[in-house]
């Protein structure tokens, strides 16, 4: 058995019915690169095989009424691939519309905590094409965020997919075993004993951080502060219902603005959705004067020594939404990132991992419930928004044998931040995926359009 991680499992405990918590992406695939030619069955057969190779998707939770510590992964010895690969078609016309409202209601679905937390939707009929003849499909897939953040999905991502259309499959790897209830029981009991001395190695840290971070904020070198932004249209509570749309921008332009200005490729991506959110709020007549806030996650990877698949931190950022010209707005969103970056730096890299191993389901089922009630009545919001940056490979890839054309991410939403944008570079592109709730946020295409009006006011800056 492995034994989840506190952040991993912290995951398991935000889950509501209003608030899945598992991550999503939808990949555009060409069919015609399939040796053989593409049937649902030939791509199920695959997709077995390579399973076998991948022992996280044949891992599902177990606990016991006794276990006082987080649960665990053990190996699903039922597993069937038919119980997590389904098929669906659009309805005619199978354009953007119709697959965005598939998505949306697939986003919306909970995954089954009695088997491994993964499913994959093959959505046949895109744009009337027909898959068989050599069309195009697209594929959702949706995995709990106890099992991957970021990056570690990045990967899953690029295992599955291959550099040749006709690779041969895997080799097979075990799995991590199976574990009793008794089992269970005991080796949580022992973790738990040693959460007091733990607890005294991170109380330390986290008075150095506090003391740092006010020393900061005296000195105007702290990153934007938490329950310090403008509330706006989806900083409220949410529903389970899923709205989601899509983008696709060249990376090439992406590169041509971060060096003319001689910024990153993530300032560049926050200053496109800085752009789009200025826009969006300005023609509902609601832009606030304060800039608004976005949560970025940061990756701990290279830098945690702890267990766990999700190895995070996050920083608070300024998308300097109160600044109208393009230009100037990007300079100051990477000058505010630059001093983000140095504090978030400055924070223990696994402060947020060793925190969270000691919260019980109880914690974090209250402090949500204590959360959605302060936004009902009109506290500020946390943040406004999450937008996450995942790198890509940049070689071409095939899924299955099917050549992958996009890989949209979608991150998940939450009560009081309602709007989740995150981007993954793929081949030579940036693929945005935008996911809201639709009590919130019904209808995300203009958003999604508004990403290449961003984008051609930043190249316009560069002439």
């Amino acid at each position: 058995m492995q034994r989840l991680s506190g952040l991993d499992a912290s995951f398991l405990y935000l889950e509501t019915a209003a608030q899945p918590m598992h991550v999503c992406s939808v990949l555009e695939l060409d069919t015609s690169t399939m040796p053989g030619g593409y049937t649902f069955d030939r791509m199920r057969d695959a997709l077995s095989l390579t399973i076998k190779a991948m022992p996280q998707f044949r891992e599902k939770l177990a606990d016991s009424r006794f276990n006082l510590d987080h649960p665990v992964r053990v190996e699903d010895k039922d597993f069937d691939v038919n119980r997590h690969l389904h098929r669906i078609g659009l309805p005619a016309p199978g354009g953007r519309a119709e697959l965005s409202e598939i998505c949306g209601h697939i986003a919306s679905l909970p995954l089954d905590r009695t088997r491994p937390l993964w499913e994959m939707w093959v959505i046949e009929n895109v744009a009337g094409t027909d898959a068989q003849s050599g069309g195009r499909l697209a594929l959702m897939t949706k995995i709990h965020h106890s099992g991957v953040d970021g990056v570690t999905g990045a990967n899953l991502m690029s295992q599955l997919c291959t550099t040749v259309a006709d690779a041969p499959p895997p080799d097979p790897v075990d799995g991590v075993g199976t574990a009793t209830g008794a089992e269970i029981a005991i080796s949580g009991a022992l973790r738990f004993a040693t959460r007091p001395l733990k607890l005294a190695n991170v109380l330390p840290t986290t008075a150095s951080t506090v003391i740092d971070t006010v020393r900061r904020a005296f000195n105007g070198q702290a990153m934007a502060a938490p329950f310090n932004a403008p509330k706006t249209a989806f900083n409220t509570n949410i529903t389970g219902q899923r709205s989601v749309a899509f983008a696709q921008l060249d990376l090439e332009d992406i590169k041509t603005v971060k060096n003319h200005f001689n910024v990153k490729v993530n300032d560049v991506v926050m200053a496109l959705v800085s752009g789009v959110l200025r826009t969006f709020l300005h023609d509902r007549g609601e832009l606030p004067e304060n800039s608004l806030v976005a949560m970025v996650p940061v990756s701990v990877h290279d830098r945690s020594d702890r267990p766990g698949r999700n190895q995070v931190s996050g920083m608070f950022s300024k998308l300097e939404t109160n600044i109208a010209d393009p230009a100037e707005r990007l300079r100051a969103i990477a000058a505010s990132n630059s001093v983000a970056k140095q504090h978030s730096s400055a924070i223990g890299a696994t402060l947020l991992q060793d925190w969270t191993q000691f919260a019980a389901p109880a914690v974090f089922g209250a402090a949500m419930r204590v959360y959605a009630a302060s936004r009902l009545s009109g506290a500020k919001p946390v943040h406004n928004l999450v937008i996450s940056n995942v790198p890509g490979p940049q070689q071409p890839l095939y899924l299955l044998g099917c050549e992958v054309k996009a890989m949209y991410p979608l991150g998940p939403i939450f009560h009081g931040s309602g709007l989740n944008i995150t981007v993954m570079s793929l081949t030579g592109m940036l693929d945005v995926g935008i996911m809201s709730c639709p009590d919130l946020l019904p209808d995300l295409w203009d958003m999604a359009d508004d990403f290449h009006v961003a984008l051609g006011e930043l190249l316009a800056a560069t002439r």
